[in-house]
This record gives C-alpha cells, structure tokens and sequence, in this order.
C-alpha cells in the first residue's frame, strides 16, 4: 500500500505551501527555490518511477518560485507571484498524487509494491 508515500507527497506539498505563503521570513531570494521542492526532492522524487510530466511539474515550482523571488518587495508586485506559486506547488502535488508510481526504492522502505500507482492508495 502506498498511502505512507502518499502521506508524504500531501506532506511535501504542504510544506512547501508554508514557505510560499511566508516567503520572505526565514529564506532568502537565492534558496528559495530549492527551499520549495526539498521536501518533495528529498522524500518523494527518489521514491517514484521517473516520469516527464512530474519533472515538469517540479520545474514550473521551480521557476514559479524564482519568479516570486525577483518580484518587487511590494504587496502588489509580490501577490500575483506568490499564487503562482502555490498554484505550482498544487499542480505538482496533483500530478504526483495522479501519475506517479511507486519504484523499488519506495518498496525497500516499505511505501508499497514497486510499480503501484498512488492513485490507487485513493
């Protein structure tokens, strides 16, 4: 069953949502890309079966999130950026939780059969 890593990607996502909503405290311009998918790259990518849509997912987070970190520092400039952002991170939660697939990794560590879709943990 893969609702652990399920578990993970929502995780993943919602972290990655925090630092979005609250950027600028606690990160600056530079890291906050890859503050963004850490969680994502660290607990989730390894364990999924390589796929282009997710990695183009995961490149629109990034992106997004360069884009709010070069936004003027004025609420105006900053909040089209932001929901951008969190627009990203959603997709690439979406498209993980609808395409993705369980690899031996994920297996080894117990998050399900490889080759199991997590759609399917439903």
């Amino acid at each position: 069953m893969v609702a652990k890593l399920v578990e993970l990607v929502r995780e993943a996502a919602a972290q990655a949502r925090l630092v979005a909503r609250g950027y600028p405290s606690g990160c600056g311009a530079d890291a906050l890309p890859w503050t963004i998918v850490r969680r994502f790259d660290d607990d989730v990518r390894g364990n999924v079966e390589r796929d282009p849509r997710i990695e183009d997912a995961r490149d629109g987070v990034l992106i997004a999130a360069v884009n709010l970190a070069e936004a003027r520092p004025d609420e105006e400039a900053e909040m089209p950026e932001r929901e951008r952002l969190v627009k990203a991170i959603n997709d690439l939660e979406w498209t993980v939780l609808s395409r993705g697939i369980a690899n031996r990794a994920a297996a080894a560590l117990g998050y399900g059969e490889a080759g199991e879709r997590l759609r399917d943990a439903g």
